[in-house]
């Protein structure tokens, strides 16, 4: 079973300045997240794809072994992530001159995730036998329950309406929130389908503790101080 992991990190930021490779705990953000993937054991290649040359440089003395240059087309505000996880993927393979069963991307803005969920998250794709896994956290809210929305004349409502409604939020169906932590795919899936959802499509499911998404000022301070924090007083 072969195994690659993509990290994605473009040089530009609206949230955070330059997130990617700001300073956490002493290294650069991405740094956190190649550590994780080479602490897994479980790839043959690692690539860290961009559109920066400063975090290409930081990947390379950080013992990433694939360097991809990001294509101007897939280094815009609108583009989507998926073509670029191919790219690097591909590019790889073209360069091995062989192919990979396992795909795996890491997002470098979400680096509150351990080792054990990494290779938990690979697991349940190759011991299952399901096409891609996604990662979430249990929701906040439930839209059977206390999540509204306002449709286009005002009206304010649930955004699922039960037939009976609940009574108590824990008994409406269980909802999670993707963390945008972990993606696994098989290969044929990755470059076959168009959507992360699939009818065999797995979840792993982390605690709200590993799972944010750095995106603003105030995120980027809060997993840094998670981060100081001993595992177990999180639980």
């Amino acid at each position: 079973m072969s195994r690659i992991c993509t990290i994605c990190a473009r040089g530009g930021s609206k949230g955070v300045l330059g997130k990617n490779v700001r300073i956490m705990n002493g290294k650069p953000l991405i740094a956190h997240t190649i550590a994780q993937a080479k602490e897994s054991g479980l790839f043959d290649a690692i690539a860290v794809s961009s559109d920066s040359a400063e975090i290409l440089a930081i990947a390379e003395a950080c013992g990433v072994n694939y360097l991809i240059r990001r294509p101007d087309e897939l280094a815009t505000d609108s583009a989507a992530k998926l073509p670029v996880i191919q790219h690097a993927v591909a590019e790889v393979e073209r360069q091995r001159g062989e192919v990979f069963d396992t795909l795996v991307d890491l997002d470098a803005t979400s680096p509150l995730r351990t080792v054990d969920d990494v290779r938990n998250a690979v697991a349940l794709l190759e011991t299952t036998g399901a096409g891609n896994v996604i990662t979430a956290m249990p929701a906040r809210r439930s839209p059977y329950f206390n999540l509204v929305e306002v449709d286009a004349e005002g009206k304010v409502n649930l955004s699922k309406r039960p037939a009976q409604p609940f009574v108590r939020r824990q008994d409406a169906p269980a909802c999670y929130d993707m963390n945008a932590s972990i993606y696994v795919w098989r290969r044929d899936i990755l470059f076959t389908s168009p959507s992360l959802f699939n009818d065999d499509t797995k979840l792993y499911v982390m605690p709200e503790e590993r799972s944010i998404d750095i995106d603003s000022d105030l995120d980027f301070r809060f997993v840094e101080f998670l981060m100081t924090q001993p595992a177990q007083e999180l639980e």
